[in-house]
């Protein structure tokens, strides 16, 4: 088993560096006594969104947490071509949509990599949480108490927290789960803004138009890759039956 963060500064760019963000080969990943992905072989572009779907238990959650360096594979090779640690927005619970958290507090959480939970924020870390408000469009919403906002306000704030981490590479567990159609739509929006400005974005979900929106398509049944590449190709308009028992 292999997993790399960071591509030694001596060694030389390969096509694949180039290219690829991450890629994984023979990848397998669980739990004790609980095996959940098996033998994945893939690569996440560099400046692209990806989706990962399948029903659930197919292992989407399992990847991203691989790809986020909190699962550890059980065997397998995992290689990231990025400078920094990738940024992990996992689903919204509703005990940390509980806890008395402002969502200035939520984003700053962002911040705890670099400057761990204890240390007062520099002024770069308050500037990266401004910035990433901003981005969010919840700059007015910064003293409010997180659990007060509405679902789409909730969500975003999460996404700040992962934009505070000033990482290339954003995964997120089921970003537009639960929310109205013009949230989705907004959050979605987003998503392809920070694409064109240089970051890589890898999402689990069950919205098939959020899937079709993006640029490649992970399919995953039973941890296993059952199909990749571009939506047009994964999820076809020929194969309803199939997709419709997947998802």
């Amino acid at each position: 088993m292999k997993t790399m963060f960071n591509k030694p500064p001596s060694s030389p760019a390969s096509p694949r560096d180039l290219t690829s963000r991450v890629h994984f080969t023979d990848l397998c990943a669980g739990y004790p006594g609980r095996p959940v992905l098996r033998q994945l072989t893939a690569d996440i572009a560099r400046l692209t969104t990806t989706a990962l779907v399948g029903p659930n238990g197919s292992g989407k959650s399992t990847l991203l947490g691989v790809l986020a360096g909190v699962i550890p594979p059980t065997s397998g090779d995992i290689r990231h071509s990025g400078e920094r640690s990738p940024a992990f927005v996992p689903q919204r619970g509703a005990a940390g949509e509980a806890l008395p958290l402002t969502v200035r507090q939520t984003v700053e959480m962002g911040r705890w990599g670099e400057r761990g939970p204890w240390r007062r924020l520099t002024r770069r870390d308050r500037s990266a949480v401004d910035a990433a408000l901003e981005r969010l469009g919840i700059g007015d919403l910064a003293p409010r108490q997180l659990g007060e906002l509405s679902g789409g306000q909730r969500q975003r704030a999460l996404i700040a927290q992962g934009l505070a981490q000033e990482s290339d590479l954003l995964l997120l567990d089921e970003p537009t789960t639960g929310l109205d159609p013009e949230a989705r739509e907004r959050i979605s929006a987003l998503l392809t803004a920070l694409v064109a400005d240089g970051v890589t974005v890898v999402q689990a979900t069950h919205d098939l138009t959020a899937a079709r929106a993006a640029d490649a398509c992970l399919l995953l049944r039973n941890g296993r890759l059952a199909a990749q590449g571009h939506p047009d190709q994964v999820l076809t308009a020929s194969t309803p039956t199939r997709i419709r028992h997947l998802l």
